[in-house]
């Protein structure tokens, strides 16, 4: 199967996250399926403990789905500025911001080298990204350098079993030449470590949900989505088998399920 390294930035910048068209393929079968009925965007918005005129630093904010599903829940006295390494990624979220009434400052910045003066943020947000960044412990380095003395840093990630029972319908076929390493670049079980280095206190929260597919073509469209190789490595005969089990499942189950294991580390000292 054909693997593209997940800290490749041209691969990532010119193909995967060129805009957020891939992205939202994945991001809309957890919004339609996920069993946790309070979405990941609030609870994590929740654990953002910060004072009224706080100024916050986003970074790989995709389409902004952390503020469109905060709208009305968002301080107007936050200074807010919302980055990506993608103009594609940042146009997006520019189209989704327009409608609400909080300004947003947006700029295109590498997590490796932020361009902005020591202690200048209260808050800095990483959102399942940092798996992507080449050089992590700098990137964490920079984070906390312009973090305030006081400042809390917030970083999702996924754990080593998240979204298993789908990768297996792809790697059962074909096996890949390499395994995937998201969760091993920054994952749960690998995350703390690389944060402590950077910060005296580490904590971890876990987002408890799971996906009930009821429907096959959606999981389809998420393994395209995916920077496996998936449309490149299987034959129509290999996707249609798929198509075929997932159906099975649904059929005699209700539902295809999927694990989940998400959780967000909250950095400070």
């Amino acid at each position: 199967m054909a693997k593209f390294s997940d800290g490749d930035p041209a691969y990532l910048l010119n193909q995967q996250y060129r805009d957020s068209s891939q992205l939202s393929k994945r991001i809309a079968l957890h919004e339609h399926f996920s069993t946790n009925p309070y979405g990941l965007h609030q609870w994590v918005f929740d654990h953002i403990s910060t004072q009224p005129s706080a100024h916050i630093l986003e970074l790989g904010c995709g389409a902004g789905a952390l503020w469109t599903h905060n709208a009305e829940r968002i301080p107007t006295s936050w200074d807010i500025t919302l980055s990506d390494f993608s103009e594609g990624m940042l146009a997006s979220a520019q189209q989704a911001l327009i409608a609400l009434p909080h300004p947003f400052h947006i700029e295109v910045i590498n997590a490796q080298s932020i361009p902005h003066p020591d202690k200048s943020f209260d808050v800095v947000i990483a959102n399942h990204m940092l798996y992507h960044v080449p050089n992590r412990q700098q990137a964490i380095q920079e984070i906390r350098r312009v973090l305030k003395d006081d400042g809390h840093f917030y970083a999702t990630t996924i754990g080593r079993a998240h979204m298993q029972q789908l990768d297996e319908l792809v790697i059962k076929r074909v096996p890949p030449a390499e395994p995937d390493d998201i969760a091993e670049n920054f994952g749960l079980e690998t995350g703390e470590a690389q944060l402590r280095k950077s910060f005296s206190h580490v904590t971890i929260h876990i987002y408890d949900d799971a996906l009930k597919v009821t429907e096959t073509e959606p999981i389809i469209q998420y393994l395209h989505s995916k920077p496996l190789g998936f449309s490149d490595a299987l034959t129509s005969e290999q996707i249609e088998d798929i198509r075929a089990e997932v159906n099975a499942e649904i059929e005699q189950h209700g539902s295809f399920y999927v694990t989940k294991v998400t959780c967000l580390f909250e950095c400070w000292g």
